[in-house]
């Protein structure tokens, strides 16, 4: 992909993730009107798109249950502010193994293993403009556990994905992932050009170097849409480094708790703060319509109660 910086920024704001951060922060958002209040307030300083999980309200545990989902969704759309809203598609495929000795059976706590309907039956309901697509198995910094992706269900997940008019976002941990999406789309499974998200520095996937950072982007189709991230401290300087790379942004709640050392963040600073950068690069910040026309997404109304 030739190295051009982007004048045209759109800016991803990942709200709550589904990693253990909700006793971490008092501004993870847990229950449906939470996280939907997070994403308005997100939209309301300039994140074009939002990017949803949800959590059980009480324990904030990271969830599937459609109620939660669709409440998200309502509101969201019930909302005075436009937004462009992406689901993830994630859940449902986790791993996790028994000892080095005797890895199976696998453990019932935390193993969450379903089929490629089930896992993208939230998207069904919800219907959202954008889901993303984890392009491929991989292991995290917790020792037994494995994200499992097979290519067989993300063949299944991103047919259907394509079937309901929903964008897939494909999620890049790694080159190889790249490497199987452009596959998925030769294929006809995913209609091209499509949209990918560079996830840097994600223990044990592509480290957030800018060597590796430029091979990732070095992968991405002249013709796709690509944003970028990194963790924590790093998530304001990859913001940069995606825009001079020719890409767009994401910052959020999912991938960063800190505005500053020692202050936690909330999700509408962060994104306030990726706009400011982006504006001060001499790019400028776009809202969601320009996307849709950027993607070629259609705006969904709200969902028949």
């Amino acid at each position: 992909m030739p190295l051009e910086m982007n004048r045209e920024v759109f800016i991803t704001c990942a709200v709550t993730g589904s990693g253990g951060t909700q006793d971490r922060s008092p501004h993870v958002p847990r229950s449906p009107k939470q996280i939907a209040d997070s994403a308005i307030a997100a939209a309301k300083a300039g994140a074009a798109v939002v990017h949803c999980h949800v959590r059980d309200p009480e324990t904030g545990a990271p969830s599937r249950r459609l109620d939660l989902y669709r409440e998200v969704t309502d509101r969201i759309r019930d909302a005075e502010v436009d937004v462009v809203l992406n689901l993830t598609a994630g859940m449902g495929g986790d791993m996790i193994f028994g000892d080095v000795e005797n890895p199976l059976p696998l453990r019932e706590k935390g193993t969450d293993m379903v089929g490629a309907t089930e896992r993208v039956a939230h998207v069904a309901e919800c219907l959202p403009e954008i889901c993303t697509l984890d392009c491929g198995t991989m292991n995290f910094a917790e020792a037994d556990y494995v994200m499992t992706n097979t290519p067989g269900m993300l063949t299944a997940m991103g047919r259907m994905m394509t079937e309901l008019g929903v964008k897939p976002e494909i999620e890049a941990f790694d080159t190889g992932h790249l490497w199987y999406a452009k596959q998925l789309v030769k294929d006809g499974v995913l209609d091209g050009p499509a949209l990918v998200q560079l996830c840097m520095g994600v223990p044990w996937g592509a480290p957030d170097d800018l060597n590796t950072f430029m091979a990732m982007v070095n992968n991405v189709p002249d013709d796709w849409t690509f944003s970028a991230f990194s963790l924590g401290r790093n998530q304001m300087a990859y913001a940069a480094a995606s825009v001079l790379a020719g890409g767009n942004v994401r910052v959020g709640l999912e991938d960063n708790l800190w505005l500053d050392k020692g202050v936690l963040a909330e999700n509408w600073q962060l994104v306030e703060r990726a706009a400011g950068i982006v504006s001060n690069m001499g790019a400028r910040v776009i809202g969601p319509a320009e996307v849709r026309e950027k993607l070629g997404l259609v705006k969904r109304a709200p969902v028949a109660k």
